[in-house]
């Protein structure tokens, strides 16, 4: 598996990403509102809408 991300053609279709605003803007509302705390051994994920 490693080595299908280090073939040449995954970097070069990495340069040519061009997310719209509205995907941009929903993984930053997305990623303000994530919560993940840690207890113990236990890992908690929390969407807080």
């Amino acid at each position: 598996m490693a080595k299908l991300y280090s073939e040449k053609h995954f970097s070069e279709n990495l340069n040519k990403l061009e997310p719209t605003e509205d995907t941009v803007q929903f993984i930053l509302n997305y990623s303000k509102a994530l919560r993940v705390i840690n207890c113990n051994k236990l890992t908690f994920e929390m969407l807080q809408n």
